[in-house]
């Protein structure tokens, strides 16, 4: 009995005295891969999250304020929930670069883009299949290539303002230069001429992508009258217009009609890239490519509008250039080169209206930032605007100072993000550049403007920055002898 009592309390004391023992066997161990607090902050009302705040924000032109608000209250690294993911959202430059360049994490987008654009487009493929459909895109968009293409635009862009600027008053010019950059687009990279049926599928195409790109952040709800029913719609529409280029494309290139480098279509056929993923890619493109650039020329032309200054410097630049041209004569790569100040107008009109406002990321594996575990599979999350508004990089930032590119070496690694960075870089930075110095170059030389009774120069996003009633401007032919405003 005296012995079982024993044992029995032998027994219990071990037991009892587990929980110690274990931390003292694994205390080294469990010091090395214990995890850090998750990020500060909350994740928002159930289901819905932030998702609904933000998109009101936005939709008011509040959402940077919205996300200083959260960056105040709890720091540099946060967390929340947007679009029924856990979300971390990082700011500032070192926080770009890990968003950017950390292995460990991978591009993730909205459910409502994937769903409009697709899911194997050149952001969303990995490893040895993001390197070659990234290798086909700069077939077509890599300096040499973009090159040969500025007379092409030169000769869209005037065919442009001689049909929606030329003998008017006003003009709208958003929605201008949509109409611009889609025609730029569809006749450098997707090889679409001004026959009938070209122009038929360019009209269609336009309609059904102005009407999809409205849902990239709409509420994933295909419900009837939803705007993302609505967009969804325009984007099977789209798609089907985009697969009949595919198999037109398919016949030429069969019956020896083409040659893989006509058009990036072409190419990517050549090279054996399945229908849906060159359909992804191509409506990938057509967002990347034509509603960026679309707002940047819009937004140019809204900051020159109200400074002066810069106008008159970007004014001077291009009348230079046009009195070494010929009547008619197109530019060259190296009248491009001469635009130093314009760029720079243009940069600065990326710090402050950036067309993208945010980029998603999905962690691939628990990953430690900031003092911080970010869980594996939680999205993580930058803004642009917080940088690019910071005073600590760009002093008095609601100042329009072109000036601050002059020299782009003094601004911070990754302070300046506007075409993202590191090995997923926009590859298409090069053909924005030359079309927005083209299009400018037309239009400063060829028309004064002001902006038009009752428009303010507003602007909500949706996601893209849109301009109250699409910024329209009042406009007359410039008289050369006479350059004041």
């Amino acid at each position: 009995m005296e012995a079982d009592s024993m044992t029995m309390a032998i027994v219990a004391a071990f037991l009892v005295s587990l929980p110690v023992l274990y931390r003292l066997l694994f205390a080294s161990a469990g010091n090395k891969t214990s995890r850090k607090a998750l990020p500060p902050g909350s994740f928002g009302l159930p289901v819905v999250g932030h998702t609904l705040s933000l998109l009101r924000a936005l939709r008011a032109n509040t959402a940077e304020d919205w996300l200083r608000r959260r960056a105040a209250a709890y720091g540099p690294v946060s967390r929340l929930s947007l679009f029924r993911y856990r979300t971390a959202f990082l700011v500032g430059p070192s926080a770009n670069r890990f968003v950017f360049t950390s292995p460990a994490l991978t591009t993730m987008n909205s459910e409502a883009f994937s769903r409009m654009v697709g899911r194997r487009t050149v952001r969303d493929v990995v490893g040895d299949e993001h390197a070659r459909v990234r290798a086909m895109m700069v077939q077509f968009l890599r300096l040499d290539a973009v090159k040969r293409h500025v007379a092409g635009m030169d000769a869209e862009v005037r065919r442009h303002l001689d049909s929606h600027w030329r003998g008017r008053d006003s003009v709208a010019v958003m929605p201008s230069m949509k109409t611009l950059t889609f025609d730029v687009m569809s006749t450098v990279l997707f090889g679409l001429g001004m026959s009938r049926d070209d122009a038929d599928v360019r009209r269609e195409l336009s309609a059904e992508f102005q009407q999809l790109v409205q849902g990239i952040w709409a509420v994933p709800l295909n419900l009837p009258f939803t705007r993302f029913s609505r967009c969804l719609a325009a984007s099977r529409r789209g798609r089907r217009a985009v697969a009949g280029v595919i198999e037109e494309r398919r016949a030429k290139l069969e019956r020896g009609e083409s040659s893989p480098a006509d058009d990036i279509i072409t190419h990517m056929l050549s090279k054996g890239l399945p229908d849906e993923e060159i359909t992804d890619n191509v409506m990938f493109l057509m967002v990347a490519a034509h509603d960026t650039t679309a707002a940047l020329i819009t937004f140019l032309l809204r900051h020159l509008d109200a400074n002066k200054d810069a106008y008159a410097k970007v004014l001077q630049e291009q009348e230079e250039i046009a009195r070494r041209k010929a009547a008619g004569e197109a530019l060259s790569w190296d009248d491009l080169r001469r635009m130093r100040y314009t760029w720079a107008a243009a940069m600065e009109t990326l710090r402050m209206v950036p067309p993208a406002f945010s980029m998603l990321r999905k962690a691939l594996q628990d990953v430690e930032y900031g003092g911080y575990v970010i869980p594996k599979g939680w999205q993580v999350m930058y803004a642009t605007n917080m940088t690019h508004w910071s005073p600590a990089i760009f002093p008095d930032p609601g100042r329009f100072d072109p000036a601050r590119f002059e020299d782009p070496s003094a601004i911070p690694a990754y302070g300046f993000v506007p075409f993202g960075g590191g090995a997923r870089i926009c590859p298409g930075n090069e053909f924005a550049k030359v079309e927005t110095l083209v299009a400018v170059h037309h239009i400063v030389t060829r028309f004064r403007w002001k902006l038009a009774a009752g428009c303010d120069g507003s602007f909500s996003r949706s996601p893209m920055p849109y301009p109250s009633q699409g910024l329209l401007i009042d406009i007359e032919p410039i008289d050369h002898g006479n350059t004041s405003r």
